[in-house]
């Protein structure tokens, strides 16, 4: 319990039990359906009553590991036994608005248009800084915007054409990141799917072949390589950067096979 509650400070919450719950702390798997009345007050001397779930007659049900749009909730309800009561008080920072970034999914769609161009110049600046991995949530975040306003547009026409567009550079940025962070199969996966529908995208090719390249996906990271050359063969001193680190990485893989296979036939 010492661990949980220390947990729950660092976050900014503090627990009080009134009434304990019985049986051991369950482990609350993603998918577990937990079921619950709760009450929000304010914390000042008034405690105002905000919410309540037992005046509405019905009680809150929480499927673990989905985070909604409050993941507080899951925090404090996994802290919790069967039947047990208890008190949270959560640190809340107020912010006017304006003075804030607000998560995508709470966006009105001429916020999303807004905040897109911020969003990707703030992802810039983070990767310029070494920070791919903060990088990479801006882009996701930029793309997340552009991707609900898609679907709210015929696929094909002029404006999902448009918004498909501005899509594809931020999500060649996610890819960067993720080359970076060394996570390849989501770099091909995304690579191929922009190829799927601009098929003379440079830098999808290019990113894909390093890909392919660091997975031993030889002829595929070569094919790509020789497609980049194809639309733009300004990048002949790159290319062939890239075409010698692979071919000597295989070199260096056929050479240690050979001396593992020595070693076997040894004994």
């Amino acid at each position: 319990m010492a661990d949980i509650i220390a947990r729950l400070r660092e976050d900014g919450i503090q627990k009080r039990v009134i009434q304990e719950g019985r049986g051991e702390l369950p482990d609350f798997k993603d998918g577990t359906k937990a079921t619950f009345h709760y009450r929000t007050l304010r914390s000042d001397e008034e405690g105002a009553v905000l919410d309540d779930s037992r005046l509405r007659g019905k009680p809150m049900e929480l499927i673990m590991g989905k985070k909604f749009k409050l993941p507080v909730w899951e925090t404090i309800v996994c802290t919790m036994r069967e039947g047990e009561i208890a008190q949270f008080r959560c640190d809340v920072k107020v912010e006017n608005p304006g003075t804030y970034q607000q998560d995508p999914w709470a966006m009105t769609d001429e916020e999303k248009v807004k905040a897109v161009p911020v969003i990707h110049q703030e992802g810039n600046r983070l990767y310029r800084e070494g920070h791919v991995k903060e990088a990479a949530a801006k882009y996701y975040d930029a793309i997340a915007c552009l991707k609900n306003l898609q679907m709210k547009e015929q696929p094909g026409s002029p404006d999902w054409i448009q918004l498909d567009q501005q899509i594809t550079p931020l999500l060649l940025n996610y890819c960067q990141c993720k080359l970076v962070a060394e996570e390849y199969y989501e770099v091909l996966d995304h690579c191929s799917s922009i190829l799927n529908k601009y098929d003379d995208n440079v830098k999808a090719y290019f990113k894909r072949g390093k890909a392919h390249a660091a997975v031993w996906n030889a002829q595929e990271a070569q094919a790509d390589f020789a497609k980049v050359l194809e639309l733009d063969p300004a990048l002949a001193p790159i290319v062939s950067r890239e075409l010698r680190a692979l071919e000597a990485r295989i070199r260096q893989k056929d050479e240690e096979d050979k001396a593992r296979f020595r070693g076997i036939f040894s004994h």
